[in-house]
């Protein structure tokens, strides 16, 4: 699994294009200020490895990162685009939704972009050190 962090003064998204047939209609723009997203692709070979382990290894690094960017919010964003080796769709929902409740019940604000759309994202990023973090877990 990699991940990509990026601290956002900013961000909001609008689901453009439906991507996966028999999830739900979603239409409504989401907005979040002093905020963490995190483009996450989750790889076939993240499947050979125990779910729980792969959740647990993905939040400690986003928990790391929101502390260093001074944030609570965190947002989870799955970008299957950062690698050319994708996990199920299961998978990677069930890995999504087990490191957001565990993040909400650390006291973290944690939403999930809408899941199964290319999204219109307007991301305003200020430009210093610990605002970009790329990590392979």
């Amino acid at each position: 699994m990699k991940v990509l962090v990026i601290y956002c003064k900013s961000f909001s998204y609008h689901p453009a294009t439906k991507t996966l047939p028999n999830i739900e209609n979603v239409t409504d723009v989401k907005a979040f200020s002093d905020c963490i997203a995190a483009f996450i692709p989750v790889e076939a070979e993240d499947e050979e490895k125990e779910l729980s382990g792969r959740e647990k290894k993905l939040v400690n690094h986003l928990k790391w990162t929101a502390r260093k960017n001074n944030t609570n919010t965190i947002i989870l964003h799955s970008f299957a685009h950062l690698s050319d080796s994708k996990a199920s769709i299961e998978y990677t929902k069930s890995l999504f939704d087990l490191a957001q409740l565990r993040l909400i019940n650390g006291g973290y604000k944690t939403e999930q972009t809408s899941f199964g759309y290319f999204l219109d994202l307007n991301i305003e990023a200020p430009g210093f050190s610990l605002a970009r973090i790329w990590a392979s877990l």
